[in-house]
């Protein structure tokens, strides 16, 4: 493979991009970090030099029967740059919750693009149908060596640029062709250095698969980071990961919005959520091991943002990061409670305060308080109970986050067997309408949220009067509604804040 990377013919297209000292994350990790600028590529991505390599080796009689492939994005956009390049006709198969920015860019990189299904396993099954009846050449996003070659450049670049005593380089996985071209070298040529993998939880095939010890293919994949959202990790990548990577972390979406934040603030450059990935691991990673001092490198791999993503992710990096923490808080119903609580608080900066009359005993107020830290948090929770304030913390509750914060202060006293749940489903034009046309009428729906969150999931709480005797249809309802679904009973902000009395 080494020979391979070194003989990659990627540079006729590919920038040899910096690797940038991040100071502000070096003083908060102890460590001296930097970062690979894979976004300053000319289509803001890495994925340029495993597609044009792979292309470049083509026959001419390849050539004339044009290329396919199967992409969320950002291998769409290598393939359809190279193609434009090498002068090849080309055929781009996206999700139909692929981001706009990225189905934009490749038309306007002159591929012809269909749209198909709602995961990269949907448009994958297409691509094969069209390559199969065209003739067209198939170029795999990962699993092909000359693609794992290309990615290994990256490596290549690394090593010369570090300092000697490098420690370890972060690197995000999708389906595991970047990792296995840069754990390849890494492990050839500097094997001191240790290579460490990072996965959205959302998305976390190879960390699956490496539990394992096999392939394991994931029911579904979360759409947020949708540069990896892949269901099944290459069978050429996979032994290299095996054998050369030292370990994969796992992140969670709010890790991730706090690592596009840290970047921005380096680098002023603004990272989609798969690009800011690496840093998210070598943030938990530094976390769990503290400083020394010694050189790290994240891989940023691609700048590819969707504009209308940047409210989610404002909303979520401040959870991500432990600067915020949320509350649900009761305290006496009656004049001055507000005031007394407010001093119980103190001068810290309160973020967010929700609260609507629900009875004359005691009220219940949904809070947000500015922290440093998640230990800051739990002493903040500490102090409000030792001064006769019952407080739940929700800064890791999904349902809080997502809907109760804002819905405070809508209880209803006539609810009769309300039951809640949150729905999920793939993110597209009609998608809405689609899940209330298969909820239908049959029960009547008595509380409903929703937010459009770019090409994430979409998320619905949803809670609906079932009568104790429906029970059992209602369950064989839920089964076939074909959506992914979560019973919330019990969950402490709906009781505190939207329950029936």
């Amino acid at each position: 493979m080494v020979r391979s990377i070194l003989n990659s013919r990627v540079y006729d297209v590919v920038t040899a991009t910096p690797l940038d000292p991040a100071r502000r994350l070096s003083r908060r990790t102890g460590h001296q970090v930097f970062l690979k600028r894979e976004d300053l590529q000319p289509i803001f991505t890495y994925k340029l030099r495993g597609a044009y390599n792979r292309m470049a080796h083509l026959t001419e009689d390849e050539r004339a029967r044009g290329v396919i492939t199967a992409s969320a994005g950002n291998h769409a956009q290598g393939v359809a740059y190279s193609a434009r390049h090498l002068q090849i006709s080309a055929v781009i198969v996206m999700p139909q919750t692929t981001p706009e920015i990225k189905v934009e860019a490749v038309r306007e990189l002159g591929a012809e693009v269909e749209l198909a299904g709602d995961t990269f396993a949907d448009a994958t099954e297409r691509c094969s149908e069209r390559a199969a009846s065209s003739g067209r050449v198939l170029i795999h996003p990962f699993d092909d060596p000359l693609v794992i070659a290309g990615q290994g450049t990256v490596a290549v670049e690394i090593l010369a640029q570090a300092p000697h005593d490098l420690s370890v380089i972060f690197v995000p996985i999708g389906g595991g062709g970047l990792i296995a071209g840069i754990a390849s070298y890494v492990s050839a040529i500097r094997p001191g250095v240790r290579v460490i993998g990072v996965e959205p939880y959302e998305a976390d095939a190879m960390y699956q698969s490496l539990a394992a010890g096999r392939r394991v293919a994931l029911d579904r994949v979360g759409l947020f980071a949708d540069g990896v959202a892949v269901r099944e990790v290459g069978a050429l990548t996979f032994p290299i990961v095996q054998s050369a990577v030292a370990q994969v972390i796992r992140v969670s979406n709010d890790e991730i919005c706090a690592a596009i934040k840290e970047v921005f603030d380096d680098t002023r450059s603004l990272m989609e959520p798969a690009g800011a990935l690496a840093v998210a691991g070598l943030r938990a990673w530094a976390a769990a091991q503290g400083g020394d001092g010694r050189p790290v490198v994240a891989v940023l791999s691609g700048a590819n943002m969707n504009f209308d993503r940047l409210r989610f992710v404002a909303e979520r990096a401040e959870l991500g990061e432990a600067r915020e923490a949320l509350f649900g808080v009761t305290i006496p119903e009656r004049p001055g409670a507000f005031r007394e609580f407010c001093a119980a608080i103190g001068r810290r900066v309160v973020t967010e305060f929700n609260y609507r009359l629900s009875g004359r005993d005691e009220a219940h107020i949904f809070v947000g308080i500015a922290t440093q830290s998640r230990r800051q948090a739990g002493e903040i929770k500490q102090l409000l109970q030792q001064r006769g304030y019952p407080t739940v913390d929700l800064t890791d509750d999904e349902v809080a986050k997502l809907h109760i914060r804002y819905m405070v202060g809508g209880r209803a006293r006539e609810l009769v067997n309300e039951r809640l749940y949150r729905f999920e489903f793939p993110e597209r034009p009609g998608a809405l309408m689609d899940f209330l046309d298969r909820l239908g009428g049959r029960w009547n729906i008595s509380l409903f949220h929703y937010r459009n969150h770019g090409a994430d999931f979409g998320r619905v709480l949803a809670g609906l009067e079932v009568p104790d005797a429906d029970t059992d249809q209602f369950e064989d309802f839920l089964l076939t509604l074909g959506f992914d679904h979560q019973r919330e009973s019990g969950n402490r902000a709906y009781e505190m804040f939207l329950s029936g009395f």
